[in-house]
């Protein structure tokens, strides 16, 4: 059964085939030659109208995506007595006063001068036991000393007071703050990236008053950064009272990297093995800006993806540029005779920055502007098969996209959520038609995920997807159920709809280790459902629903997956791929 009806281009194609076929003389050489298939699959077409068999699949005008997988957290640091040698805190203050003293003095009050921190009032609650009596020099330094234990036990290790050279003609004892401040910060052991990519981040942290704790953690979040393998600091005295010196040594990764897969998660219409091949320099320039390039193939379409990612603040905001382009051809009987074509193009520009950064959560907003492109032919001519493409089979989408996403992590989970808003607008030649699908729409599309370690190796997986839009949609916006990271049980992208919601769940349990390679079972469970906006072309199975068996196979160098999903819904399925017999597998090795 087609998942839906295209009235109009049934219309279109009835009439192209009246012109182009039935009234050209090669018409007749096709029967006489005993060619008829090619007849037969016109037919077809126009009987149910257009099959998804037959339809470029919407994985040609959108980037590349990769099925989910337990993100890994970052290392440890040491403790922050091993981490940071905080120094020498107070200075030498044999000769407090200007004239020798001996025995005790009246102290009146205490004036506390150069703090930021703590107010006049706080400074004055602590040393109000030391006011308006008589005090000895040993007496005079314990009040000082409260003053700098006050600025240790907020963190601020590195500040302290110090009672500066006076008289006590008016009974008032001065005493300065002084407080703390690094006075250079060294990066040692760097390789491509520049010292000033780790140096703006720590100076974000290490403001005056230093404070420790604060430092500390953004030692922890450079740590867990791609570009940083293992760092170690050391705090030291700098040239004076109040100065200190930090040295950070970096051992940096190797920053290239390479990833060969194997999988079946393309459509079978356009073969459904994929081979890919994609290389990645984290730090093409020093700046901790990223270059990847990605080549996809299967025995019906190439894809060449491109992305480009260069932060722009030492806050980790970037800016990135990704563009990737598509050409296919439909390979599955009985339509690969007819010569169904497709090429694509998409282009992104988006901004994204993080709004609260932790060791343990983030918040990100993104902004970006995309553009999605595709012309289809038939006979190789250029032709309308989609709901929406003009008479040329064209479609220009023009969008802008604003996302947010939020991530909670511990040591036994993480909690992932993403959010995203898409405005389709009126430019750049975008598609706009009367009452088809075009490039005016708003969505909403939400993510989540929940991974939660329930032993040392065995883990719990859940994650959902939903979208919703506010009108008919163009296949590249739709939502598709049914596949590799979709419902399990089905072929890939078999339902298509402008709205959608998938849940997913599956536990990895290991039955086999040495070494660093793990053996896991997977069991799981998928369930999805699709509708289109608008009531209308409504979908004959909207519901997918599948439980499987998976094993998958990790070392330090290659991840290989094998899952056998059992569809729950029954479908009209042609069962000649190995997803519509539930099978899928995915091989990945990262040579070098």
């Amino acid at each position: 059964m087609p998942l839906y009806k295209l009235s109009s281009g049934l219309i279109h194609l009835t009439r192209y085939l009246h012109d182009v076929i039935l009234d050209f003389p090669w018409f007749s050489v096709f029967a006489k030659s005993g060619q008829s298939s090619i007849v037969q699959s016109l037919s077809y077409l126009i009987l149910s109208g257009i099959p998804a068999q037959a339809q470029i699949p919407p994985q040609d005008v959108i980037p590349p995506s990769t099925p989910p997988t337990i993100p890994q957290l970052p290392p440890k640091l040491p403790p922050a007595n091993e981490l940071l040698n905080p120094g020498k805190l107070e200075p030498e203050t044999s000769q407090p006063l200007q004239k020798p003293v001996s025995g005790d003095f009246f102290v009146k009050s205490f004036q506390v001068e150069g703090s930021t921190i703590f107010s006049q009032g706080e400074l004055s609650e602590v040393l109000k036991p030391y006011t308006n009596q008589r005090l000895s020099l040993t007496q005079l330094l314990q009040a000082r000393s409260l003053i700098t234990q006050l600025y240790l036990d907020r963190g601020y290790l590195t500040s302290g007071a110090v009672i500066i050279p006076q008289t006590l003609d008016d009974s008032v004892v001065k005493i300065k703050i002084v407080e703390g401040e690094l006075e250079a910060i060294n990066i040692l052991g760097l390789g491509r990236l520049q010292p000033d990519y780790v140096r703006s981040r720590i100076a974000l942290a290490s403001k005056k008053p230093l404070n420790i704790p604060r430092l500390l953690k953004a030692l922890q979040l450079l740590q867990s950064d791609p570009l940083i393998g293992n760092l170690s600091a050391q705090l030291i005295t700098g040239s004076r009272f109040g100065l200190n010196l930090l040295e950070i040594e970096i051992k940096q990764p190797d920053t290239f990297s390479s990833q060969i897969s194997l999988d079946n998660s393309r459509s079978p219409s356009v073969g459904s093995v994929r081979r890919r091949f994609q290389v990645t320099e984290g730090s093409l320039l020093g700046l901790g800006d990223s270059l990847s390039v990605g080549y996809s193939q299967t025995n019906g379409s190439d894809g060449l993806d491109f992305s480009y990612n260069l932060p722009v603040n030492a806050y980790n905001g970037a800016l990135n540029f990704s563009y990737g382009s598509a050409s296919s051809n439909i390979i599955e009987k009985p339509f690969q005779r007819l010569d169904i074509g497709s090429n694509s193009r998409y282009y992104d520009l988006s901004f994204q920055q993080p709004l609260i950064q932790t060791p343990s959560k983030n918040f990100t907003l993104g902004l970006s502007l995309s553009r999605r492109e595709s012309e289809t032919s038939l006979l190789n001519k250029p032709y309308s098969l989609s709901v929406g493409a003009n008479a040329k089979g064209e479609t220009r989408v023009s969008a802008v996209r604003f996302s947010q996403e939020w991530t909670s992590r511990n040591s036994r989970q993480v909690i992932a959520a993403r959010s995203q808003f898409s405005f389709g607008v009126d430019a750049f030649d975008a598609t706009i038609n009367d009452d088809a699908p075009d490039s005016r729409f708003v969505t909403w599309r939400g993510q989540g995920q929940w991974v939660r370690l329930l032993s040392q190796s065995t883990s719990l997986l859940l994650r959902g997807d939903f979208q919703l839009s506010d009108r008919k949609l163009l296949s590249s916006e739709q939502f598709a159920l049914g596949g590799l990271s979709s419902v399990r049980g089905y072929r890939q992208d078999f339902l298509l709809a402008d709205n959608g919601l998938l849940l997913s769940a599956e536990a990895r349990v290991p039955v086999w280790e040495k070494s660093k390679t793990t053996l896991h079972l997977v069991p799981f469970f998928d369930l999805g459902s699709a509708w289109n906006s608008g009531g209308k072309n409504p979908l004959t199975n909207n519901i997918l629903a599948g439980v499987g068996l998976g094993l998958q196979l990790t070392s330090d160098r290659i991840t290989a997956r094998l899952d056998w999903g059992f569809p729950l819904v029954s479908v009209d399925s042609r069962d000649h791929t190995w997803q519509e017999s539930g099978l899928y597998f995915s091989i990945t090795t990262s040579p070098f």
